[in-house]
């Protein structure tokens, strides 16, 4: 048997045997069934949604097919999210509705060429992320705003009569238009509207079969046959002769006009775009096995797909396009495997241009109207206030609505970034000192982040707290600039120069750093060394030990020896050593390790117990269901849960010297791993079982370097179920392992990989790991994690060698 070290445990295959094959495989059949399936799905939804979406712009209506043609050929040809539909958007509804009437269609057309130009300019300056730095409150509230824009217009439409030039006169106009209601139109409407909410929630077993015709093309299909079998006089959908149809021309107008339009359409397209593009990555990791997913979405390359197609899409004549959540959602909700699905929409969407005038034409606007007026107040998501009222952002998100609806989608969106930059600074500046006395220990409290701002405010009280007192300074923020670290070390110098003692809990203790326990550096600056311990960037903290604890450079700032209940006390500098020189000598080694229990538990009750508080309340209701074994050395290095991106309930682990599985009847007086094992398959069930190895293992070094007649101690009698992994890798009969495409470094690595594939090996000789293995219900790997690079490697399955991919952060193959 031979096995490939092979990608990160982040980009893990989760699927079981007989999965589909990976990405990148040649697509089959199957596949092209799916797709062939699901672009017909699309292209259902996309026909009135196009004819609609130019309706609501003023556009000519073949405008809506062309982007929608040209977004299914051309964006799913070029672009990044293979599962993605672009298409015309109502996202960009109301600002070509503004431009169609400032400047004309055809100047559109060249505006929307524009825009394309520049969405492959940024794409070649890969600023695709950048794209996604605006607050998503922002981008809510923008959407919101244009579906509010959107069903104000639409809705006049539905009452009969002709929507105004804004948002503003629609409402002024309302009032007139609902005593002037035009029945014939708002009985169409109507029905549009009722099929629409019914369609999905449709009983039975008939209304199974039915919802596979999407609502949208069932609504508006079932409002034209009534219409066309009534004989109803309403105005219809009119598609001139293509020979018509408009071109674009030069642009004309105010240059700062058109350089405001043309970023506008970028900005708000690309956003959308890429916002889509994320939203389905998400939707295809929540509902399909890794091993059926296409690759992930590159952003720069869908930026440069989108503006490929609104260069093709204003050259014939097409409205803008973006990347389009509703049909994205439905091509991956449908099947679709690949970009055929979303090429083969826009084919469909061509023939029927070309084929299905006659039908098209019977369409009542009055039900297309229906249709985009319920698109515009889906966008006014009830989800999407929820969560930014969860964090705190309500103001942006109305803001921008307002903005939006009140002025344009560009001003929104620039009042929406200011108002969201003035929250953030007011955040930043609002910082909360307080400072009370309990038994005799003065309690100073910050809350927020201490800038310069709040120095006047912490000089204040830092003022009022009396010398040769216990204080305790309780840090809550994430950040100290310069001047804020400058006040509280001078303090706390004259503190403790003048006989009084310290203790800092919370990060910072220096400026622009996070995590710097701030009682060694009252230590250190006690001492007159000054030295800081290594710059953390972790949650945990000691893992440096540059400036001992008990450090008697200064006799009079060494720390108190503390191991009593209180935590909150431990490791606090004082003025004296009130046990005496000796006794403080004697007990600085137990001093220390107390000291570090105890605050580590102060900051666990502190900063982490009320984030996992709930969390661990309903474990202990319902017991643990760890989904994998997870098997490791006992090496301080290995932090499971970091190197995993685990937590409370996700790996039932064990731990012992150089990861070692005893072989079953192995002449050993130690059956705790046998028992974990057992436990783990038959009665918690798990999924997996994961052995993990790491580089410089001292359990490997001491196999290495064991002699055969060496007195047997219990390290030497359990190193003995090493051998077996000692002897894999001198026999001949089995490949050498590779890591990263090269041979291990030394005979260490070289034994630690071995002794991972080889404890996979005793893992099978287990009887409960046995049947569940010939159950197909319970898979096995293995693991090895360099601690000097930090980075995890998984072992696959090769043919006759061992190799190693190496992934980046992100999980793309280097």
């Amino acid at each position: 048997m031979t096995a490939t070290f092979s990608k990160p445990l982040a980009d893990t295959p989760g699927a079981k045997p007989g999965s589909p094959s990976p990405p990148g495989r040649p697509p089959g059949r199957a596949d092209l069934a799916a797709d062939l399936s699901a672009s017909l799905t699309v292209f259902l939804i996309a026909l009135p949604l196009s004819l609609g979406i130019a309706l609501a712009t003023g556009a000519p209506l073949q405008a809506g097919l062309v982007a929608a043609a040209v977004g299914g050929l051309v964006a799913g040809y070029f672009g990044g999210a293979p599962l993605q539909v672009s298409g015309p958007a109502a996202g960009l509804t109301v600002v070509t509705a503004e431009l169609i009437q400032r400047y004309g269609w055809r100047t559109t057309c060249a505006i929307t060429v524009l825009a394309g130009c520049c969405q492959l300019g940024l794409a070649a300056l890969r600023t695709a992320r950048s794209a996604l730095m605006v607050s998503p409150a922002i981008v809510h509230g923008m959407l919101a705003g244009i579906g509010v824009t959107i069903a104000l217009a639409q809705l006049h439409i539905v009452l009969g009569g002709t929507p105004q030039s804004s948002a503003l006169a629609n409402v002024r106009e309302l009032p007139s238009q609902l005593a002037d209601i035009h029945p014939t139109a708002l009985g169409v409407s109507a029905l549009t509207l009722l099929l629409l909410i019914a369609w999905p929630r449709l009983p039975g077993r008939a209304g199974q079969a039915l919802r596979k015709v999407p609502a949208a093309l069932a609504a508006v299909g079932t409002a034209t046959a009534v219409a066309a079998v009534a004989g109803l006089q309403l105005p219809r959908v009119d598609l001139p002769s293509w020979r018509s149809h408009a071109l674009p021309e030069l642009p004309e107008g105010p240059v700062l006009g058109l350089i405001a339009a043309v970023l506008t359409i970028t900005l708000v397209g690309s956003v959308e775009s890429l916002l889509s593009t994320v939203a389905t990555d998400k939707l295809i990791a929540s509902e399909r096995p890794t091993g059926s997913r296409p690759p992930r979405a590159d952003l720069d390359r869908e930026l440069r797909g989108q503006g490929a197609a609104n260069i093709v899409s204003g050259a014939l004549g097409g409205l803008p396009i973006t990347g389009v959540a509703v049909r994205s959602v439905a091509n991956v909700k449908s099947g679709a495997m690949s970009r055929k699905s979303a090429m083969l929409h826009g084919f469909w969407v061509v023939l029927a241009a070309g084929l299905l005038v006659p039908v098209l034409d019977l369409i009542p606007l009055a039900a297309l109207a229906a249709l985009v007026m319920a698109v515009g107040v889906q966008m006014v998501s009830i989800t999407h206030m929820r969560t930014v009222t969860r964090h705190r952002e309500i103001a942006v998100y109305a803001t921008t609505i307002a903005a939006v609806v009140l002025g344009g989608v560009l001003e929104g969106v620039g009042v929406g970034i200011a108002v969201a930059v003035a929250l953030a600074l007011h955040r930043l500046a609002r910082t909360r000192i307080t400072l009370e006395e309990r038994d005799g220990v003065h309690h100073l409290a910050v809350r927020g982040q201490l800038t310069f701002l709040a120095v006047p405010r912490l000089s204040r009280t830092l003022a009022q707290i009396p010398h040769k007192g216990h204080v305790v300074v309780e840090l809550g923020g994430s950040f100290m600039d310069h001047a804020a670290y400058e006040t509280l070390h001078d303090w706390q110098e004259s503190h403790l120069a003048h006989g009084g003692s310290l203790e800092v809990n919370g990060p910072p203790a220096e400026p622009g750093a996070r995590a710097v326990p701030a009682s060694r550096t009252a230590s250190a600056s006690a001492s007159g060394s000054g030295h800081h311990c290594c710059r953390p960037w972790t949650p945990w903290k000691n893992h440096c030990d540059h400036q001992p604890v008990g450090d008697r450079t200064h006799p009079e700032a060494a720390p108190v020896p503390s191991a009593s209940a209180d935590a909150g006390r431990a490791g606090a500098v004082t003025d004296r050593d009130p046990a005496g020189e000796g006794a403080g000598a004697a007990a600085t080694p137990r001093s220390r390790g107390a000291s570090r229990l105890a605050s580590g538990i102060t900051a666990f009750q502190r900063d982490t117990a009320p984030h996992v508080r709930d969390e661990l309340a309903r474990l202990a209701r319902e017991g643990q269901r760890p989904s994998q074994l997870f098997l490791t050395c006992a090496d301080s290095r290995l932090v499971t849960s970091m190197i995993t991106a685990s937590g409370p309930g996700d790996l039932f682990t064990v731990r012992n010297v150089g990861n070692l599985v005893p072989l079953p009847g192995a002449e050993t007086g130690d059956d705790s791993v046998a028992a974990a094992i057992e436990y783990a398959v038959d009665v918690l069930q798990v999924d997996s079982i994961t052995v993990c190895g790491h580089s410089g293992c001292g359990a490997m070094q001491a196999l290495l370097n064991s002699a055969p007649g060496e007195p047997a101690t219990p390290l030497g009698r359990w190193l003995r179920h090493g051998r077996p992994s000692l002897e894999r890798m001198d026999s001949p009969h089995h490949a050498w392992a590779r890591i990263a495409g090269r041979l291990p470094a030394d005979a260490v690595e070289q034994l630690c990989l071995t002794n991972v594939v080889q404890q996979l090996e005793h893992l099978r000789a287990h009887e409960s790991v046995a049947r569940r293995l010939a159950e197909g219900t319970l898979e096995l790997h293995g693991m090895y994690f360099h601690v000097g690079e930090a980075q995890a490697y998984l072992l696959s399955e090769g043919e006759d060698f061992f190799d190693c991919r190496v992934f980046d952060s992100v999980g793309r193959r280097t």
